[in-house]
């Protein structure tokens, strides 16, 4: 009876590790008080209204992208925006946080459709909590990313066009799977051709001194986002109102992945080898306890190979129900290691010495190993 109850108490926890919190939590996006700007928690994001349509006949344009944010964190992650093409699935563009530093992700498809990414890093870009005017000029000849007004680093071999900041606009989550993004936002711009210093400069000391909203008549102005509404669920767009932004009730992943392959899951970081290692343990006692009541109390010949298919069926199971859940993320990795946990269990189980201490603690009848 003490075995089959914690069998039990093993299996709901790892059910209710793997699911809590079973519903879509509310959007944490919120006005903020003491001046024009959004708040977002730790679960929040919105996304635009329509999708932004490149130019057809030009669209490998020159483009510019500003934003002025201040992280809630400088050791965190999370995708600041990104565009994405709902129809290839792909992520054509994203910007975002890496620990304090500033990460440009470009996505491009060839005819055959095989997805080629280029990623450039501006170190230290947030160096503590407090404001920062990002602004991103791409032209033929690269990229030139500015702090503040004031150019931090240039890329030559790198760069966007119009034709890649086009899709639907979501800011403070990835597209297709959790990986969000916490802090105040309180301006975003896109313009169909690069800046110069000058005009970044200048650009800085309209945002800073809340005049940026006479930039929505600039030459080549896209999107202009100035979050002056202070309520509601709508951030209009100063140039085109069909690509507003909208602020749903309930945090949401705009086009969730189910069983999302390993290597595109993997991030360099201490954060993914610490929530592999969790994946692992969190089964290890699943295997273990399980085994022994296959073993001892059920007398199944094949209590091993039961075991750790159980472990396998179950993670599964969490896996597919997860792909429900905008909170959690559906994997192949968690799959993966999550039967290495169970297998982890049972060999710990088979051990002679820890076979011995469990007949001691009349939790099994058997000594011997089969």
């Amino acid at each position: 009876m003490l075995l089959r109850t914690i069998c039990v108490l093993v299996l709901l926890g790892v059910l209710i590790a793997g699911l809590w919190p079973f519903h879509a939590p509310r959007n944490e996006v919120s006005w903020l008080n003491h001046r024009n700007g959004l708040l977002f928690g730790k679960y929040g994001s919105i996304v635009s209204a329509g999708t932004f349509e490149a130019n057809p006949s030009h669209p490998d344009s020159p483009c510019s992208l500003e934003i002025w944010l201040e992280p809630k964190r400088a050791d965190s992650s999370g995708t600041i925006l990104a565009f994405y093409r709902p129809q290839s699935r792909v992520v054509p563009f994203a910007l975002r946080q890496s620990l304090d530093d500033l990460v440009l992700q470009r996505t491009s498809q060839n005819q055959l459709h095989d997805a080629k990414n280029a990623r450039v890093y501006v170190g230290h870009l947030f160096r503590g909590p407090k404001p920062v005017f990002v602004a991103i000029s791409s032209g033929h000849s690269g990229t030139t990313v500015y702090a503040d007004g004031a150019p931090v680093k240039r890329f030559p071999n790198f760069g966007f066009s119009t034709g890649d900041l086009n899709g639907q606009l979501i800011v403070g989550n990835a597209p297709a799977t959790t990986h969000n993004w916490s802090g105040q936002l309180w301006g975003i711009a896109i313009y169909g051709r690069d800046l110069s210093a000058g005009e970044v400069s200048a650009h800085y000391a309209s945002f800073t001194k809340g005049e940026q909203t006479g930039l929505a008549g600039s030459n080549g102005a896209l999107a202009l986002y100035t979050f002056d509404e202070g309520k509601g669920n709508v951030v209009h767009n100063q140039v085109d109102s069909a690509t507003d932004l909208l602020i749903p009730e309930r945090f949401f992943v705009l086009n969730k992945q189910f069983l999302e392959f390993p290597l595109s899951e993997f991030r360099a970081g201490w954060g993914y080898w610490k929530n592999v290692g969790v994946n692992v343990a969190g089964f290890i006692p699943l295997g273990f306890f399980f085994c022994a009541y296959l073993s001892s109390v059920r007398k199944t010949t094949r209590a091993v190979a039961g075991t750790i298919a159980l472990g396998f069926a179950i993670s599964l199971t969490i896996e597919v129900l997860q792909a429900l859940l905008p909170t959690r993320d559906s994997g192949m990795t968690d799959l993966i290691t999550n039967t290495l946990g169970t297998v982890l269990g049972v060999m710990a189980f088979r051990c002679r010495p820890i076979q011995a201490a469990m007949v001691g603690m009349g939790l099994s009848r058997e000594t011997a190993v089969n």
